[in-house]
């Protein structure tokens, strides 16, 4: 599906944002391509989608996402941990939480949710 973003207005000028819609579509066509995701749970309200995609074990992608904010949050936990995740936020915007170093944040280029999930599928390889 690739990079789907529209415009919208803000006051501090234009930025770009994904709507829920579009963020659910592109999520589950990327989730559906894995497989290594047993299922998936994923509550959307609003302009807020939250959910988690379960691997196997203990092991989950928990999901987040603000549509009014431009959050994008995607943390790999294993046994109650973040092991690795990427997310957008205003204050650090693109970073990446490495498996080597999940508590640090390193600077990465905007993802498509497609290319996120593809990352993933990179780190789970790399814990077998």
């Amino acid at each position: 599906m690739g990079e789907s973003y529209y415009a919208k207005a803000s006051l501090s000028g234009i930025r770009y944002s994904m709507d829920v819609k579009a963020f659910n579509q592109e999520l589950f066509s990327a989730l559906s391509d894995i497989d290594f995701v047993e299922h998936i749970e994923i509550e959307t309200e609003a302009i807020v989608v939250n959910g988690r995609a379960y691997i196997y074990g203990d092991m989950f992608l928990e999901i987040y996402f603000n549509e009014i904010t431009g959050t994008i949050a995607f943390a790999l936990i294993k046994a109650q941990t973040r092991i690795w995740g990427i997310d957008k936020d205003a204050i650090r915007g693109w970073h990446e939480h490495p498996i080597h170093n999940p508590d640090s944040h390193v600077k990465i280029q905007q993802k498509s949710i497609r290319k996120i999930i593809k990352k993933l599928e990179k780190v789970i390889k790399e814990l077998e």
